[in-house]
């Protein structure tokens, strides 16, 4: 299901942005992920909803959550919702597996 990828806020893409100067590699890697969930919202893999962090809920509103795996230390977060006219990825972030680790408290 083909769906519109849009960044929690402002910052979010800001930093995205940044990363093409300060981490191409990585840029890329979030930039492929973003094609790929936008051709298939359903590309990652579903958190089941009782261990959804209560961060993210808090912070978001949030009632699922997908994680994207990136390169072998790497995952992107994105909820996914519809606005009525579209099915949206939202993307909430993406961190490196010793913050993905912390964030799930594994």
């Amino acid at each position: 299901m083909e769906s519109k990828v849009i960044f929690a806020d402002t910052n979010l893409k800001e930093a995205f942005e940044m990363l093409k100067s300060e981490d191409s590699r990585l840029f890329k890697e979030i930039e492929n992920a973003l094609n790929t969930i936008k051709q298939n919202a359903f590309a990652g893999r579903n958190v089941k909803k009782e261990i959804i962090p209560r961060s993210l809920i808090r912070k978001y509103q949030i009632d699922n959550l997908w994680i994207y795996n990136l390169r072998k230390d790497w995952r992107l977060l994105y909820t996914i919702t519809n606005n009525g006219i579209a099915v949206l990825a939202i993307i909430l972030d993406w961190m490196n597996h010793k913050d993905y680790e912390r964030l799930f408290k594994f």
